[in-house]
Protein backbone atom coordinates (compact mmCIF):
# COMPACT_ATOMS: atom_id res chain seq x y z
CA UNK A 1 0.00 0.00 0.00
CA UNK A 2 2.55 2.71 0.68
CA UNK A 3 4.45 1.97 -2.56
CA UNK A 4 0.95 2.75 -4.50
CA UNK A 5 0.69 5.65 -1.84
CA UNK A 6 3.73 6.95 -3.01
CA UNK A 7 3.12 6.23 -7.24
CA UNK A 8 -0.14 8.11 -6.97
CA UNK A 9 1.58 11.06 -4.95
CA UNK A 10 3.96 11.25 -7.48
CA UNK A 11 1.86 11.16 -10.38
CA UNK A 12 -0.68 13.36 -8.83
CA UNK A 13 1.83 15.99 -7.90
CA UNK A 14 3.31 16.40 -11.50
CA UNK A 15 -0.25 16.52 -12.89
CA UNK A 16 -1.00 19.33 -10.68
CA UNK A 17 2.30 21.05 -11.57
CA UNK A 18 1.78 21.10 -14.80
CA UNK A 19 -1.65 22.32 -14.93
CA UNK A 20 -0.92 24.64 -12.21
CA UNK A 21 2.21 26.13 -14.30
CA UNK A 22 -0.79 26.44 -17.00
CA UNK A 23 -2.63 28.39 -15.46
CA UNK A 24 0.38 30.74 -13.96
CA UNK A 25 1.97 31.13 -17.39
CA UNK A 26 -0.39 29.97 -20.23
CA UNK A 27 0.61 30.02 -23.70
CA UNK A 28 -0.62 33.33 -25.46
CA UNK A 29 -3.13 31.46 -27.42
CA UNK A 30 -5.21 30.28 -24.42
CA UNK A 31 -4.71 33.59 -22.33
CA UNK A 32 -7.49 35.63 -23.66
CA UNK A 33 -10.17 32.71 -23.02
CA UNK A 34 -8.74 31.58 -19.82
CA UNK A 35 -9.08 35.09 -18.02
CA UNK A 36 -12.46 35.58 -19.76
CA UNK A 37 -13.73 32.46 -18.19
CA UNK A 38 -11.97 32.89 -14.91
CA UNK A 39 -10.22 36.06 -14.39
CA UNK A 40 -6.80 36.89 -14.05
CA UNK A 41 -6.80 36.77 -10.31
CA UNK A 42 -8.24 33.82 -9.79
CA UNK A 43 -6.56 31.96 -12.33
CA UNK A 44 -3.42 32.79 -10.66
CA UNK A 45 -4.47 32.01 -7.50
CA UNK A 46 -5.81 28.57 -8.90
CA UNK A 47 -2.65 28.15 -10.25
CA UNK A 48 -0.12 28.94 -7.40
CA UNK A 49 -2.45 26.81 -5.30
CA UNK A 50 -2.32 23.67 -7.41
CA UNK A 51 1.52 24.07 -7.71
CA UNK A 52 1.42 24.33 -3.97
CA UNK A 53 -0.73 21.41 -3.62
CA UNK A 54 2.18 19.44 -5.79
CA UNK A 55 4.28 20.58 -3.78
CA UNK A 56 3.06 19.87 -0.39
CA UNK A 57 1.99 15.85 -2.04
CA UNK A 58 5.97 14.85 -1.72
CA UNK A 59 7.64 17.53 0.01
CA UNK A 60 6.71 16.96 3.15
CA UNK A 61 6.87 13.20 3.04
CA UNK A 62 10.00 13.10 1.48
CA UNK A 63 11.60 15.10 4.17
CA UNK A 64 9.36 13.74 7.26
CA UNK A 65 9.44 17.45 8.67
CA UNK A 66 5.46 17.88 9.63
CA UNK A 67 4.34 14.71 7.52
CA UNK A 68 1.18 16.17 8.14
CA UNK A 69 0.57 18.26 5.85
CA UNK A 70 0.53 15.23 3.16
CA UNK A 71 -2.68 14.27 3.75
CA UNK A 72 -3.82 17.92 3.90
CA UNK A 73 -2.55 18.71 0.75
CA UNK A 74 -4.09 16.10 -1.17
CA UNK A 75 -7.52 16.98 0.87
CA UNK A 76 -7.29 20.00 -0.21
CA UNK A 77 -6.58 18.78 -4.06
CA UNK A 78 -9.49 16.86 -4.05
CA UNK A 79 -11.66 19.89 -3.05
CA UNK A 80 -9.97 21.90 -5.91
CA UNK A 81 -11.24 18.72 -8.08
CA UNK A 82 -14.26 18.53 -7.01
CA UNK A 83 -15.69 21.89 -7.26
CA UNK A 84 -13.73 21.73 -10.94
CA UNK A 85 -15.84 18.49 -11.64
CA UNK A 86 -19.23 20.64 -10.57
CA UNK A 87 -18.06 23.10 -13.12
CA UNK A 88 -17.63 20.96 -16.07
CA UNK A 89 -20.75 19.32 -15.44
CA UNK A 90 -22.65 22.63 -15.11
CA UNK A 91 -20.89 23.76 -18.10
CA UNK A 92 -21.84 20.01 -20.11
CA UNK A 93 -18.05 19.19 -20.75
CA UNK A 94 -18.53 15.84 -20.06
CA UNK A 95 -14.80 14.62 -20.69
CA UNK A 96 -13.45 16.89 -18.63
CA UNK A 97 -15.68 16.02 -15.61
CA UNK A 98 -14.52 12.54 -15.64
CA UNK A 99 -11.24 13.50 -15.60
CA UNK A 100 -11.60 16.13 -12.86
CA UNK A 101 -14.11 12.98 -11.01
CA UNK A 102 -11.20 10.57 -11.39
CA UNK A 103 -8.40 13.14 -9.79
CA UNK A 104 -10.84 13.99 -6.97
CA UNK A 105 -10.89 9.68 -6.18
CA UNK A 106 -7.10 9.34 -6.60
CA UNK A 107 -6.74 12.87 -4.18
CA UNK A 108 -8.83 11.95 -1.89
CA UNK A 109 -7.71 8.13 -1.59
CA UNK A 110 -3.67 9.96 -1.10
CA UNK A 111 -5.55 11.75 1.78
CA UNK A 112 -7.53 8.96 3.34
CA UNK A 113 -4.70 6.53 3.07
CA UNK A 114 -1.70 9.35 4.30
CA UNK A 115 -3.98 9.87 7.44
CA UNK A 116 -5.44 6.82 8.62
CA UNK A 117 -4.19 3.72 6.52
CA UNK A 118 -0.38 4.22 5.83
CA UNK A 119 0.42 7.81 7.59
CA UNK A 120 4.43 8.66 7.28
CA UNK A 121 6.13 9.33 10.86
CA UNK A 122 7.89 12.70 11.04
CA UNK A 123 11.79 12.42 12.05
CA UNK A 124 10.95 13.48 15.60
CA UNK A 125 8.47 11.44 15.99
CA UNK A 126 10.42 8.25 15.25
CA UNK A 127 13.35 9.53 17.33
CA UNK A 128 11.38 10.21 20.04
CA UNK A 129 9.58 6.33 19.69
CA UNK A 130 13.34 4.93 19.19
CA UNK A 131 14.06 7.01 22.43
CA UNK A 132 11.06 6.08 24.66
CA UNK A 133 11.51 2.11 23.76
CA UNK A 134 15.35 2.01 24.61
CA UNK A 135 15.21 3.55 27.81
CA UNK A 136 12.23 1.23 28.81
Amino acid sequence: MNIALWILQVLLAAAFAAHGWMLVSPPPELLAIMNEQLGVGFRIFLGVAEIAGAVGLLLPAMTRKLPWLTPVAAGCLAFVVASATVLHLARSETSAAVTTAILFLLAAFVAYGRWRVRPIASRSGASARTLASSTA
